[in-house]
């Protein structure tokens, strides 16, 4: 399978503490009915890090139930902690995920080596797996060589490439095997990543615009580069809107704005400040969402 378009980084709802499971199936309902080619639970978009492992395995069993057959599920099952991420990974295989989106192991701080280990582990389970790069959460990058060495496995496929470098993405790319994806982390990338030969993104505004997002890669793949340049600069100020403070908050409360969960998240996260919530909500004006 080749993962390629836009994939929403479901945002995971609560509810009084307790996990929102109502709000979340109509969530990945309305983002499929916009089109979108694939649903990402339990990424950091999800607040995966506060889940519990009951609760990290009913958010994939409900986006398997909610999207299975109509787009590809790709389960975020990593930790810093090979045991974990291979129970997880495993339970994604088991209860019919398409993939695993597998973050690089964060604190231990592992060299190339252990980090090729730990993945060679986990692809071992013969679910694919992508690589999740996004240095500036877990203090350590994934070097494009390493990248390389694990794109020859066959359970590899791709990367959610998040470092902002886009000269690390063209090394991937120049490095890697010819059907090995890169795949943006950074909405507002994932444009200048499609001309380096990326296949899409892994977005965190599309929980909010999923329409606009999938347009834009669209057209780009189909050789539409006028269209795709002005989606990109229409959506622009959104995706630059959704990191004003640490994410999952603005994407959230632009949510909870629009009435489709409640304004929560679990500590050590907690509300935005004033200030940015007033430009999220200039932000959501500005674009017709209000």
């Amino acid at each position: 399978m080749k993962f390629q378009g836009c994939f929403v980084a479901i945002v995971t709802p609560f509810k009084g503490g307790e996990l929102d499971e109502e709000a979340l199936r109509k969530l990945i309902q309305f983002c499929l009915e916009k089109g979108v080619d694939g649903i990402v639970p339990c990424g950091t978009t999800g607040e995966s890090p506060t889940l519990s492992f009951g609760e990290h395995k009913q958010v994939i069993k409900i986006a398997i139930e909610e999207a299975r057959g109509k787009v590809p599920i790709i389960a975020g099952t990593g930790s810093n902690n090979t045991s974990e991420a291979e129970e997880l990974t495993k339970y994604a295989k088991e209860t019919g995920a398409d993939a695993a989106l597998v973050i690089t192991p964060y604190y231990n701080k592992p060299t190339p080596k252990g980090m090729q280990a730990h993945f060679s582990k986990l692809e071992a389970i013969g679910l694919p797996i992508i690589i999740y790069n996004v240095p500036s959460r877990t203090g350590i990058n994934i070097p494009p060589a390493t990248v390389a060495t694990l794109s020859r496995l066959k359970n590899i496929v791709g990367i959610k490439e998040a470092s902002g470098n886009m000269d690390q993405v063209s090394s991937i790319i120049s490095l890697s095997e010819p059907d090995f994806t890169v795949l943006s982390g950074d909405d507002s990338l994932t444009l200048p990543i499609l001309s380096l030969g990326g296949g899409g993104v892994i977005s965190v505004v599309a929980n909010i615009i999923p329409e606009e997002i999938t347009r834009m890669i669209g057209a780009y793949l189909r050789g539409e580069s006028k269209k795709a340049k002005e989606l990109h600069y229409k959506t622009y100020p959104l995706c630059r809107a959704m990191f004003i403070e640490t994410n999952p908050l603005p994407v959230k409360t632009a949510l909870a704005r629009l009435g489709m969960l409640k304004k929560e998240w679990r500590l050590p996260l907690d509300g935005m400040q004033k200030e940015n919530e007033e430009k999220l909500e200039k932000a959501l004006l500005d674009y017709g969402l209000l």
